[in-house]
């Protein structure tokens, strides 16, 4: 069985999630699930399981329903975090609230949550050559992660209206909110895969490893990425007042006179936005920020390649996922 590079496995998730069928009526919910799936993105979760089934000797088209769904799952929290965030643009593109509205995003994202439910049992229960232990782990894993990618929004938002949130808990905040949705597409792969419990669980743990050092890349690239190639538009964290790790940094660098000013700025709702980045993005330069967030980032990686190098599995199939979690690292370095 031949073993694909993540650029193979993109383009074949991409085929088969366009051959995905959604009921023509009522138009007004399901156009816009299809349009949310169907502007982009990076696919990283599904091609992260794809990668860990292969190499454990799994059947990669056995388990694209799978990989459908959990995309689903993925884009379904996108489409509420947008609206929650008043976000404009995702992908390049207008988000759902903004091309239709507020109600069509709610009701649209409940849907995908339901579909993403349906078709995660449906791909699990139907799919030959898995063992019933890996099916109901891998279900029960999904599961779970659901409640918890749930729960790190809910400290997301608590974040906001606080200026003394730690590292530690932003670093628990975005396990929950990024890092277990990777850690559980790289499981649920090793499982369908034919994987041993002790080979999924270290994946699981490579997985937190590489949602920690992406979500870090993404508080970095919202500052300072291009838009056109960053897919949304530049300094949403400054705007909503997010505390990413460059935000906590930098609070943690400043004098008591810098969080003074960090604070009222934060607070002035009336400011110019984009007079608001500039002394943002200004400040973290001059305290060193940029350079603390991607020596933090490289760690996670370094963290993330002798997790991985420790799991007994096929030696091409490792470095298959190994060359796709670097092509990652070159969003900023």
């Amino acid at each position: 069985m031949p073993l694909y590079t993540h650029d193979q496995l993109f383009q074949q998730f991409n085929k088969a999630l366009d051959a995905v069928y959604y009921p023509a009526n009522p138009a007004e919910l399901y156009e816009p699930i299809n349009y949310a799936l169907s502007v982009g993105g990076k696919r990283l979760r599904p091609v992260f399981m794809l990668l860990a089934c292969q190499a454990f000797g799994g059947d990669v088209e056995r388990t694209m329903a799978a990989a459908i769904a959990l995309e689903t799952f993925h884009n379904y929290t996108l489409l509420h975090d947008d609206l929650m965030d008043n976000a404009d643009v995702r992908r390049g593109k207008p988000t759902v609230h903004k091309r239709w509205d507020a109600n069509v995003a709610i009701l649209s994202g409940d849907a995908m949550l339901e579909l993403a439910y349906g078709r995660m049992y449906q791909a699990l229960s139907q799919a030959d050559g898995i063992a019933e232990t890996a099916r109901q782990s891998a279900f029960r894993l999904f599961l779970e992660t659901t409640l918890q990618v749930s729960e790190g929004q809910q400290y997301d938002m608590n974040f906001e209206h606080r200026l003394d949130v730690t590292l530690n808990e932003y670093f628990e905040m975005i396990r929950l909110k990024t890092g277990v949705l990777i850690a559980c597409a790289l499981e649920m792969g090793a499982l369908v895969g034919g994987a041993t419990r002790e080979q999924a669980d270290k994946l699981y743990q490579y997985g937190l490893q590489i949602g920690r050092a992406f979500q870090l890349q993404d508080d970095y690239l919202d500052v300072f990425g291009d838009a056109k190639v960053f897919g949304k538009s530049i300094g949403g964290d400054i705007h909503e007042g997010k505390k990413t790790y460059l935000l906590i940094s930098a609070l943690s660098r400043s004098s008591a006179e810098q969080r003074l000013e960090i604070a009222d700025r934060l607070t002035d709702h009336d400011a110019d936005p984009q007079a608001k980045i500039d002394w943002f993005t200004q400040l973290y330069k001059s305290l060193g920020v940029p350079e603390a967030c991607a020596q933090e980032m490289l760690s996670c990686y370094y963290e993330a390649d002798k997790l991985l190098a420790s799991v007994k599995m096929d030696d091409t199939g490792r470095q298959l996922i190994k060359d796709f979690a670097d092509s990652l690292v070159h969003r900023v370095l």
